[in-house]
């Protein structure tokens, strides 16, 4: 998606080019609901997927960037990545024959992909990172424990790093995908956190979404950017938005308080906020500072 020739015939200029966010359901691969972020509106649409990747029965889409998908294939051994606009796949072998698997993240380059990969075999842990350039996987073993049952969540790439927060008590923690490093963020996190998520642009900004109250009950949502002390060689977190008191109590009744439903994603200078079990989506405009609801 990112060479020359893609970019010069797709280019932003092109009114035949534009931003999708593809609303999708485990049981319907086919058909897809896509969010036409020019227009702000919805479009029904039959995806032309490959045969191997039809059936809900035979597939399962795990995630995806910049217009690659990764599917997991049962019985297969293998995940497939394939180029929504190119119509190509990929199979990546999985790098055991029996291979367990937690949570799987798909990070689309500028020449290629990787797939991030957390797994617990018997009592070790380990985070697996595959390559498309060199067609092979990484193994960095001892290391997942740190994110404890919070696995589930999908890594957020920013500056060549994944990006995760943990379960009480709340931390952000993030893993080097060159050197399978694991770190914990030094910007201390605000007080009377309810849930935490972060969102990035992927190279300049990183953000902190959480909760925000006492006894495990939201009474706020608000919004940080990751910031630098360069004399002190520090991070810090700055607030840079609070959601209206109105939106702010409909999106916690949506949640029945089960914070474990909500996740985060950026998608074109939008903060999206969503519920799993909510078919409505929250998003904040960030060059100009409003919120919106999706139309449903």
């Amino acid at each position: 998606l990112f060479t020359p020739p893609f970019v010069s015939k797709h280019s932003l200029s092109s009114s035949s080019f534009s931003s999708f966010i593809i609303l999708s359901h485990p049981q319907s691969v086919q058909k897809c609901s896509l969010f036409n972020i020019g227009s702000n509106s919805w479009c029904e649409v039959s995806l032309s997927l490959p045969r191997i990747l039809s059936s809900p029965l035979s597939s399962n889409l795990l995630s995806s960037s910049n217009g690659l998908l990764c599917f997991s294939i049962p019985r297969s051994s293998c995940f497939v990545v394939y180029n929504l606009l190119a119509k190509s796949l990929r199979h990546v072998n999985f790098p055991t024959c029996l291979f367990d698997y937690e949570s799987l993240t798909l990070v689309s380059t500028d020449n290629g992909f990787k797939l991030f990969v957390l797994s617990s075999a018997g009592s070790s842990n380990q985070a697996l990172v595959y390559s498309s350039t060199v067609c092979s996987w990484k193994r960095f073993e001892g290391s997942t424990q740190i994110l404890s049952d919070s696995c589930h969540q999908k890594g957020v790439f920013y500056n060549g790093c994944l990006f995760f927060t943990t379960l009480e008590p709340f931390h952000v923690v993030y893993f080097h995908l060159e050197s399978g490093r694991w770190e914990g963020s030094t910007a201390v996190l605000p007080r009377d956190l309810t849930f935490v998520r972060v969102a990035s642009d992927g190279y300049q900004k990183l953000y902190l979404i959480a909760g925000v109250g006492t006894s495990g009950i939201s009474r706020r949502i608000k919004i940080w950017e990751l910031g630098k002390d360069e004399d002190q060689g520090t991070d810090y977190w700055v607030e840079v938005e609070t959601l209206p008191e109105m939106v702010c109590r409909k999106f916690v009744s949506v949640c029945y308080h089960n914070y474990e439903h909500v996740y985060c994603f950026w998608h074109h200078g939008l903060i999206c906020l969503c519920c799993y079990t909510w078919p409505e989506m929250l998003y904040f405009k960030v060059s100009r500072g409003t919120w919106h609801w999706l139309p449903k």
